[in-house]
């Protein structure tokens, strides 16, 4: 039998409480494997008398949930949404670029928290806040959940808007990652300003030998 996947609670951040850590940010980022577009993340501070109900991995929910969710999270809980873009992406590469853009979104945040939830293994340099790494976070905490879906709906929106700009490419569909029909209109229509140098199909075209 297969094991039912987890779904993500409120355990990690009340054993924070009970430590005398209270506002407990769950972050995390999205966009680290397109070839185009800025890195995306966000830090979220839940109000514990108000959690959506069916907070999960953005990847798990339709587009439509994830709108209804972040409704209900921008009511009560305190978002923050930041990015890092494709030229900090090509200077530091797309880890520290993810990075930059976690401590940005936790900086702001209207009030600064006591902890921060970090989906992943690592902790961001520059944090100046203590923090605690969760893998697969966004699956057991529903503070990293909620950080998940703001991060995943700023960043298609930039898609969206940047393939009104750029036809052909199929961001709105495919938000920038590698398909197979982006690849093909990276080779027919070349590379953009928003593509990222650094990363091997578009360095492959840029430098063909």
């Amino acid at each position: 039998m297969t094991q039912p996947k987890p779904t993500p609670d409120y355990s990690f951040e009340t054993d924070a409480q009970a430590a005398g850590l209270l506002r407990v940010a769950g972050v995390d980022e999205v966009g680290r494997g397109p070839l185009a577009g800025p890195v995306t993340a966000a830090a979220v501070v839940l109000d514990p008398a108000h959690i959506p109900d069916g907070l999960n991995d953005s990847k798990l929910l339709t587009p439509k949930r994830r709108v209804a969710l972040l409704e209900q999270l921008l009511e009560h809980a305190d978002v923050s949404v930041a990015h890092a873009s494709v030229q900090e992406i090509d200077q530091h590469n797309i880890l520290r670029a993810s990075h930059i853009a976690m401590v940005r979104a936790i900086q702001g945040l209207q009030t600064p928290p006591d902890l921060a939830l970090i989906d992943g293994n690592m902790v961001p340099d520059g944090l100046n806040i203590p923090a605690k790494t969760l893998v697969k976070g966004d699956m057991r905490s529903v503070s990293i959940a909620a950080a998940s879906i703001a991060a995943k709906i700023a960043r298609d929106e930039i898609m969206q808007q940047l393939a009104t700009q750029f036809p052909g490419y199929g961001w709105e569909n495919n938000a920038g990652y590698p398909t197979p029909a982006h690849k093909a209109a990276l080779v027919e229509l070349g590379v953009t300003p928003h593509h990222r140098h650094s990363f091997k199909p578009v360095h492959n075209i840029l430098y063909q030998e």
